[in-house]
């Protein structure tokens, strides 16, 4: 790479100084106790500042805890940088994480998590949107030595490999985890060499030549635009201070601190720079710069503390939701099974709005291994109906940038029970984007759930309440075809992460009228199915059949139970719930998932605070045993089901 002015050099010198210079007055602020914790990026400063020179201003950047330059390198405002980092009034989240937890969209920074490599299948979001979009734009995405073993780095580079994804891996090899050497670690010298498995180029660089490294960039970068695919590139450095800076560096080699230190990033380009301005020129830069910095440091130390009340804190939880029901709704409508009527939902909101995606695996030629989305692909073709590997994580965090560029991605589990696979990515990254740093996710995920059909315990989890305990996300569970179809399309329209839960004995053993219009049910009101005054049961999806089914034997034998579907469990209908409870003094909560540490655990306990008066019994519980479900079906059904239990459920209810 060469630099052809000294304007040019200076530039670039400055750029490279300014994080230095901000590390070093924050460790200054460390040593005097003035300052909680810093992530030292010292002697790496090569690297990040490389990267966004070598860049255009519409390329995404997703960074970790040391990157600093790229940062400063797209020009932020220093003042709300050192708010955010002091964790005063005035930075970027308003106190809800720290430092560089969080995303600026208006510069094209996608914010980190703290859950290692998290942040590569979310590039590779990016990266397939700017190239469905035709825009001249990459996503790079920075990851540790010690984070390319987990999992979402591989899943990442698998996929971005087969759809030739215009996105780079910056591998910021730096020598050390927390204490543990990169040697004690991870089985081979060169990390890039994992590139070859993916058949996706590769490069080594000197991370400590701010112009290796930026002539590595530009030649990715070159290659990513002109559809040639992603490269991987492994940056060699070393961490000079400690993971963070109270863990010190005692552990490290003396010789291999002054091997590294004599390699220092700033005094290489000093030498360099020196060759076209006066010495004199680079110190006034330094001093400049050092005195700016510390003005910038002390003012931020005296802003005041971050302050807020729950209104707020709650009221930007999740993005605002719109009406889109059609102004007129025709009478017609037309009977379809449960599964019909999913995929009737899935082919509105797709002709509807052109930039939703549905991925998935085997969903494409194939139609999903239920045919939920069979035919699909004819009417939509290869860049909205995607087969993706076995990449439960990488699918949701790509999901994930795709939404972060204006896309709905629909996401479809083969069955709910993989969904752990992506655990990290829903409650980690998609439930906290919004409150940390504002940007909407309409990322709707699909998972077929529950027993009933002999599948055995990996394939027959009711695994909703996983989700309704993680602020940020909203949890549907349709029980008729009426309201599959109405609640896919609100989820489908809203800008939050939607987990929605399908019933896979449902699919096929159940029909209902359907709306043939694209209505919808909105998320978060109950339907009172089944009025009754002796006693109510709430439920949801299966348990609503159930319920319904009890019901009617009961009038049989003089008792009115009324039954409630809640249809959506975040958020619920309390309102419903409550009302109903008021009238009739007595229920019982039911569903299908075991009991302890289930959704109706919540719904008794608040109706136990809120109605406790009007109560003539204690609240009830029925839901699976705490047992997995059995492969064999008698085992399922006469010993884990609540089914079973119900009609004895509701004669303790109504005889206590």
């Amino acid at each position: 790479m060469r630099i052809k002015t000294k304007k040019e050099i200076e530039a670039l010198y400055r750029a490279l100084l300014l994080p230095r210079v901000i590390e070093e007055k924050q460790l200054r602020l460390i040593r005097q106790g003035r300052l909680s914790k810093w992530f030292s990026g010292f002697g790496q400063e090569a690297i990040s500042v490389g990267v966004v020179h070598a860049l255009k201003e519409q390329d995404y950047l997703l960074p970790m805890h040391r990157n600093l330059g790229l940062w400063t390198g797209r020009d932020i405002d220093l003042k709300r940088l050192f708010c955010q980092l002091m964790g005063k009034e005035g930075g970027f989240t308003r106190g809800r994480d720290r430092t560089f937890h969080f995303g600026l969209p208006e510069k094209n920074i996608i914010g980190m998590i703290s859950q290692l490599a998290a942040m590569l299948p979310v590039a590779n979001g990016l990266a397939m949107a700017a190239r469905m979009d035709g825009e001249d734009r990459v996503a790079v995405a920075f990851v540790g030595e010690g984070a390319t073993r987990e999992g979402d780095f591989h899943e990442a580079l698998n996929l971005a490999a087969m759809w030739s994804l215009p996105v780079l891996f910056v591998i910021e090899n730096n020598g050390y985890g927390l204490s543990t050497p990169t040697s004690e670690a991870i089985p081979v010298e060169n990390l890039v060499d994992a590139a070859s498995g993916y058949g996706m180029a590769s490069a080594m660089v000197d991370g400590n030549d701010v112009l290796a490294v930026i002539e590595a960039v530009q030649n990715a970068r070159s290659r990513a635009v002109d559809g040639d695919g992603p490269t991987l590139l492994e940056m060699k450095t070393f961490r000079m201070r400690g993971h963070e800076e109270a863990s010190g560096t005692k552990y490290v080699p003396k010789e291999l601190m002054e091997e590294w230190a004599a390699k220092d990033p700033i005094e290489r380009f000093e030498s360099f720079a020196s060759e076209s301005i006066p010495t004199a020129k680079l110190v006034q830069i330094r001093e400049s710069l050092t005195t700016q910095i510390g003005e910038l440091a002390e003012w931020a130390l005296k802003q005041p503390e971050v302050v807020s009340d729950a209104e707020t804190e709650h009221g930007d939880l999740f993005a605002s939701t719109e009406d889109k029901t059609p102004v007129e709704l025709r009478d017609d409508f037309e009977e379809r099974r449960f599964i019909d009527a999913i995929s009737d939902g899935l082919l509105a909101g797709m002709r509807e709005e052109p930039k939703s995606i549905i991925m998935g695996q085997d969903i494409a030629e194939y139609g999903g291994v239920f045919k939920v989305t069979q035919g699909f692909l004819d009417e939509f073709g290869a860049d909205r109906v995607r087969n993706t590997p076995i990449i439960e994580s990488g699918a949701i965090g790509a999901a994930m940038g795709l939404a972060l560029s204006g896309y709905k991605p629909i996401v479809e589990i083969q069955y709910s029970d993989f969904i752990a696979c992506g655990f990290n990515q829903i409650v980690n990254n998609l439930a906290t984007t919004h409150y940390r740093w504002g940007a909407p996710l309409n990322v709707t995920i699909r998972a077929p759930f529950g027993g009933g059909i002999g599948a055995g315990p990996f394939h027959s989890q009711s695994t909703e309440a996983w989700f309704c305990h993680t602020p940020g996300l909203k949890v549907v569970v349709p029980s008729s075809p009426a309201d599959a179809k109405g609640l896919l399309l609100s989820s489908l329209d809203d800008p939050n992460p939607v987990l929605y839960f399908e019933h896979k004995m449902l699919y096929r053993s159940i029909r209902g009228q359907v709306p043939v219009d694209a209505r919808r049910v909105p998320l978060g009101q109950a339907n009172v199915v089944r009025e009754g005054v002796d006693a109510t049961i709430v439920t949801y999806g299966v348990g609503v059949h159930w319920a319904v089914e009890a019901a009617e034997n009961w009038e049989k034998r003089g008792r009115k139970l009324e039954v409630i579907d809640l249809r959506t469990l975040i958020p619920w209908d309390r309102e419903t719930v409550l009302t109903s409870v008021k009238k009739t003094n007595r229920v019982l909560v039911l569903h299908e998932a075991a009991r302890t540490g289930g959704f109706g655990g919540e719904i008794a306990s608040q109706i136990a605070e809120l109605v406790f008066e009007y109560l003539d019994a204690p609240p009830k519980r029925l839901g699976g045993a705490d047992l997995p479900i059995a492969f064999s079906k008698s085992i399922e059904d006469d010993i884990y089901s609540a089914k079973g239990r119900l009609d004895g459920g509701i004669e303790e209810l109504l005889s206590y």
